[in-house]
């Protein structure tokens, strides 16, 4: 907690100087790990299938006689919302459309098939594959093994902790701080992102000009929201939030899609699925004709993967909380498939309806190009302005609630001995800090005048998620053996 204080210190004092750093180093970062990331994030998909398909997926995460705690519409909720969140307002129309008017790929199909299916890749198998690995190698150290919530548990196989070294003890205690570091580090920079996304909505729909203070004031806002909902817990405020959540945007997904050529929608959402299934392999890999190059990559792909990794410890973490009682193959399916197809339908719906609008105005002036503001513009098309308008931002605020209380409640089982309700001292810190570091990496966004959250964010995650990719591996090796003994046994 005192590296974080001290760290957030920089941000306010140094911030110029604590920004030149970051983007030197991810520079590095970029240039040499680039394509491990892509390696990783393919190999965890082919294991994840493997295990899925095996005698092993039969392995239910508790005891035989454990029955799941929630719905299965409960447990999907929860574990999307955490998972994905705001991110899918933010990029709903802005990256559909930027990949058909810059086609990543020279393939025969077209440009709105190749804008679906690069998108698809981006927030699809990869992502949840490394939200699932953690969810089960935690899941497998919290039910079977009975150890404390920990990501250093995942490794008592190999270091156990009973045993007292120097080297155990800090080796330990490395994977433990690293776990915290990068889980904050992921989801302030979604804080910042979808503050700074609620602020360029604001600004557009009543033609304001508001600075980034009032980004820092959404943050704060947020900070209080989330608090009060990880306080009142996972069955209540989490879970409560989580499922309004999902009804409010199935609501704005269909009132689109009803208003929209529904049979090419549903006709290019089955292609372009069927393009990114056939074309995974190579896509993970950016070989041949599906390489986008390395400026590409560098901008998306390698920022995407660092994203999802330094995301995946707390929403690993938080979705086998929530998991038990389920057989591995239920929660390889649910994670990884399910919230998958969900966010497809939505990039379709969304991406789908803008090439309607560019193809009917025969021309694009890049109506859509800011990332921050495209769902509003896209929305003027639409009926019912005000109410649509006003349940985006509602959803923006909800979303972001519901990824910062999962994050209060995992970090504070960590510090709270491994405690699943960790005491409500524990999430009180977690929620001040959470909301004072957050407040950094938006000062640390506007640090520079040709640069904004994005850009930051992007550079400060591709550097976090490093040493947690290369741990991911070890991770890995020590799980399957773990459950090979539970097969056996």
């Amino acid at each position: 907690m005192g590296l974080l204080l001290f760290f957030s210190f920089f941000l306010y004092a140094e911030t110029l100087a604590t920004y030149n750093g970051i983007e030197s180093l991810s520079l590095w970062v970029r240039n040499y790990f680039g394509p491990f990331y892509l390696y990783l994030g393919l190999g965890c998909v082919l294991l994840l299938i493997g295990i899925a398909f095996s005698s092993w997926g039969k392995i239910k995460l508790g005891l035989p006689a454990d029955k799941p705690a929630f719905s299965r519409l409960e447990w999907i909720a929860m574990l999307y919302s955490a998972g994905m969140g705001a991110g899918i307002l933010l990029r709903a129309v802005q990256e559909p459309v930027f990949m058909q008017q810059n086609p990543p790929l020279a393939t025969a199909v077209s440009a709105d098939i190749i804008a679906l299916e690069f998108t698809f890749y981006q927030w699809g198998f990869t992502a949840w594959a490394f939200y699932a690995v953690f969810a089960l190698a935690a899941g497998l150290a919290l039910f079977h093994k009975k150890l404390p919530v920990a990501t250093s548990n995942t490794f008592a196989t190999l270091f156990p902790i009973k045993t007292k070294s120097f080297w155990n003890n800090n080796f330990l205690l490395f994977i433990d701080v690293l776990t915290i570091l990068t889980t904050i580090f992921g989801l302030v920079a979604a804080v910042g992102l979808g503050a700074s996304q609620i602020k360029g909505g604001l600004n557009h729909l009543f033609n304001a000009s508001l600075d980034y203070r009032i980004i820092i004031a959404l943050v704060v806002l947020i900070g209080i929201f989330s608090l009060i909902s990880a306080l009142s817990g996972v069955n209540k405020g989490i879970k409560r939030i989580s499922t309004l959540n999902i009804y409010c945007t199935v609501a704005l997904l269909f009132f689109v899609f009803l208003q929209s050529d529904m049979l090419l929608i549903l006709k290019n959402f089955l292609y372009a699925f069927y393009r990114y299934v056939v074309d995974f392999i190579p896509l993970s890999l950016a070989i041949g004709k599906y390489n986008p190059g390395e400026v590409f990559l560098t901008d998306w792909t390698y920022y995407y993967w660092a994203f999802w990794l330094a995301w995946a410890p707390f929403t690993g973490i938080f979705i086998a909380r929530i998991s038990k009682g389920r057989t591995l193959r239920e929660i390889i399916i649910g994670v990884l498939l399910i919230p998958s197809l969900g966010s497809f339908f939505w990039f379709t719906v969304f991406g789908q309806s803008a090439f309607e609008l560019i193809a009917s105005w025969n021309s694009y002036e890049g109506e859509f190009g800011n990332v921050f503001t495209s769902i509003f513009v896209f929305l003027e098309n639409y009926p019912l302005q005000s109410v649509v308008n006003g349940l985006v931002i509602l959803l923006l605020m909800s979303f972001l609630v519901t990824s910062v209380d999962s994050a209060i409640y995992v970090l504070g089982m960590f510090i709270d001995k491994g405690n699943p309700n960790p005491s409500k001292k524990q999430r009180w810190m977690w929620g001040i800090i959470l909301t004072i570091f957050s407040v950094g990496i938006v000062l640390l966004g506007h640090a520079k005048e040709d640069t904004n959250v994005l850009t930051a964010v992007q550079k400060l995650l591709i550097i976090t998620s490093l040493p947690l990719s290369l741990l991911m591996i070890v991770m890995i090796g020590i799980w399957l053996y773990d459950i090979s003994k539970i097969k056996k046994a």
